[in-house]
């Protein structure tokens, strides 16, 4: 992750991760077969523990969309340094899309079907508030988490329900 903040996957090499773990390159190769089998590991290990901490809530209901979506955040927030650089321009990994597969499956899949959309515009509509969430999730965490999850998720479920008219405007 350190180097992965610093430059893209394809410049890092096997001894650069190495000396920085203080490990020799046999006990790389005995756990990983190249860089970015270990960089799989990583975003599996985080899209499985993401999923976990999601699955131990209960939500059915419209309502519950905002917490659901707060929840979220709240594990980005608590998984700040990862998900900030696995974000990144130089991470060049798959990290992004499988985020927007469980959000597919905890959010969206909620929202639409209590939406009742039609299946032909549902697809369309969920990409659409899935890649738009995830970029705002990244500008939040390159901001600092400048507001609290809570806040995010209300802009966040705003944006959704009310698209721009939801917002506040400066007069």
């Amino acid at each position: 992750m350190k180097l992965l903040k610093e430059k893209q996957i394809s410049t890092i090499t096997v001894k650069e991760i190495c000396e920085l773990a203080d490990i020799n390159r046999s006990t790389f190769y005995a756990h990983y077969s190249d860089l970015f089998d270990l960089l799989e590991q990583i975003e599996e290990e985080l899209i499985e523990d993401m999923s976990m901490y999601l699955s131990a809530f209960k939500f059915d209901q419209e309502e519950n969309a905002l917490e659901m979506t707060e929840k979220l955040i709240e594990y980005f927030a608590s998984k700040k340094e990862e998900c900030q650089t696995l974000l990144n321009e130089n991470s060049d990994s798959s990290f992004e899309k499988k985020v927007s597969i469980v959000t597919r499956r905890f959010i969206m899949q909620n929202w639409l079907e209590v939406k009742h959309l039609d299946e032909d515009i549902s697809e369309y509509l969920s990409a659409f508030i899935i890649s738009g969430s995830i970029q705002v999730m990244k500008v939040w965490l390159n901001s600092g988490m400048d507001k609290s999850p809570k806040e995010m998720a209300g802009m966040i479920t705003n944006i959704v329900n009310k698209g721009l008219w939801g917002l506040k405007i400066k007069e």
